[in-house]
């Protein structure tokens, strides 16, 4: 994943011809899993590729906002069943695994539709794969977690581990997964604000800042699907650029660079 088309209108380009998008699709989706689940399925060992939580989360997640989409467009916009489906689970997953690619302007679909563009913008793909983001085992774990400290209102006492696939999750790598998730939204709280400073509009500000520190590619606003980058003040490129060094290395691998006890060891 990662990466834009040879072509100015993108994958758009190709909209009369729509099995080269579901091709790019199959593609996509398989370089946003865990490559893990590549040789697991290699191995035609696919019990294992089905017993990942994260796994499952990811393709559910792809199918159910794509469906969503899909009626949307069909209502909203009147569009064909058939364009709608491609057009929402082409952005749908170009989004979540952070490829880069467009086949249609989200900006002009109904506000939650858009809404629900904008949050795939922080999920990214699952770990272990080229896509950005927070990723989705992160966030299936947060909402394990979640549910978790629920039942520990109810019974106090009670020991209630999380668990991915079986397994307990350590509490020092949920304490790593809060922390690196707080972390993420407040850095791109900040950065927002700063390209808002630099000259951006608030929303093309937030699109800017989650397109590049998720290295998704098209944002919002005049970084839209059909826009680009051309138009920021060269200081704004250059803090785009560390976002996306930032966002690419997983935030602690470069912020620990900046820190005194690393230098005086």
């Amino acid at each position: 994943t990662g990466g834009f088309s040879t072509k100015q209108a993108s994958i758009a380009y190709y909209n009369d011809q729509p099995y080269i998008q579901y091709v790019i699709m199959l593609f996509m989706y398989f370089a946003g899993a865990n490559f893990a689940m590549h040789y697991f399925a290699l191995k035609r060992r696919f019990d294992r590729v089905w017993h990942s939580e994260e796994f499952r989360f990811y393709t559910f997640s792809v199918i159910v906002v794509g469906l969503i989409h899909t009626v949307g467009l069909i209502f909203n916009d009147g569009l064909h069943p058939e364009r709608a489906f491609r057009d929402s689970m082409f952005t749908t997953l170009t989004i979540v695994t952070t490829t880069g690619f467009v086949t249609a302007d989200y900006e002009t679909w109904a506000i939650p539709l858009l809404f629900i563009v904008f949050m795939l913008m922080f999920t990214g793909g699952s770990a272990g794969s080229t896509a950005g983001g927070i990723k989705v085992v992160r966030l299936l774990l947060i909402i394990k977690n979640s549910l978790v400290e629920l039942k520990r209102l109810l019974h106090p006492r009670a020991i209630i581990p999380v668990r991915l696939d079986g397994r307990a999750v350590p509490a020092n790598i949920m304490t790593n997964i809060l922390a690196f998730s707080i972390l993420y939204m407040l850095i791109f709280v900040l950065a927002a604000l700063i390209m808002t400073g630099i000259g951006l509009d608030f929303v093309s500000a937030i699109g800017a800042t989650i397109a590049c520190l998720g290295n998704i590619g098209p944002g919002l606003g005049s970084v839209g699907p059909t826009a680009n980058f051309a138009h920021i003040p060269g200081l704004g490129k250059w803090f785009l650029s560390f976002l996306m060094l930032l966002g690419r290395l997983e935030l602690f691998t470069v912020l620990i660079l900046f820190t005194p006890t690393y230098w005086h060891r």
